[in-house]
């Protein structure tokens, strides 16, 4: 592992790498791996037991991309800091960037926050998490190294009291190829039906991994979710860390081309 410095010298770094060397043609994000907020924020107003809950972070989301890091020997970031301090997978200015509600939930410490904040924070959670994917992208083209870019996130059972009765969403969006195919191939076993752009769907204005690091750059990208309570049953990260890694490794679709067209390349990781 080598972490990015961060700009506390005590706390944790803004992004973590994994393997980031990994053979794999596969580049794992978690933007949401954390729930940390520095003590000077006071927990943002918040409840102990609210920081703990989703709204502060994916629960399960770091254990289940660092298995799957090691399967399929792909690199991984991961961030360092809650969504609910900057959110990862926004863009800055984004209403849900700062969320000043999150869920049914009212977050105290966003509320009227000053224009120089909103910059401190972007700077120093937001910034370096996607400079350092940047990077590891930028040095992959330049060697002739393909690239699939892949968020790993989980999701709650239940939103505003409806119920998601997916296992696992696919969410993508210029990958229409990609995308299709991953759902395909989950879809072959057992169980309820695959979300394609369920429990969420990818919006530019309010998503970042996928049109920025994916589709901006023309390559394959989707975001992978997998339900909460399946993460935190017993043996649930390594199970489904299985089932996806083994998905992932089956699957051959054509690669989009650096202009976003079509390629003829059959890739596997």
């Amino acid at each position: 592992m080598s972490p990015v410095t961060s700009p506390d010298e005590d706390a944790p770094p803004p992004v973590t790498s994994v393997n980031e060397h990994g053979a794999s043609r596969y580049v794992l994000l978690c933007e949401h791996a954390s729930n940390h907020i520095p003590e000077a924020y006071r927990g943002l107003g918040l409840k102990t037991d609210d920081l703990a809950r989703h709204i502060a972070w994916d629960i399960g989301a770091a254990e289940l991309a660092r298995l799957m890091s090691t399967l399929l020997d792909a690199p991984l970031f991961l961030s360092g800091y809650s969504r609910l301090l900057i959110d990862c997978n926004r863009p800055p200015g984004a209403p849900t960037s700062i969320p000043t509600l999150s869920e049914a939930t009212r977050i105290p410490g966003n509320h009227h926050l000053e224009a120089s904040e909103r910059a401190r924070r972007e700077a120093a959670y937001f910034a370096p998490f996607q400079a350092e994917v940047a990077r590891h992208l930028d040095r992959r083209a330049q060697l002739g190294r393909s690239a699939t870019v892949l968020g790993i996130h989980s999701f709650t059972p239940m939103f505003l009291g409806i119920a998601r009765p997916w296992h696992v969403g696919v969410l993508h969006s210029g990958a229409t190829g990609f995308g299709r195919a991953l759902i395909a191939r989950l879809a072959k076993e057992p169980g309820p039906p695959v979300g394609d752009n369920e429990p969420y769907r990818i919006e530019p204005e309010h998503d970042y991994t996928v049109p920025v690091h994916g589709d901006a750059r023309g390559l394959d990208a989707a975001l992978i979710e997998v339900r909460q309570d399946l993460l935190q049953a017993p043996g649930g990260p390594p199970a489904w860390a299985q089932r996806l890694g083994a998905a992932l490794a089956d699957l051959a679709v054509p690669r989009a081309s650096p202009q976003g067209g079509p390629g003829a390349a059959m890739l596997r990781s």
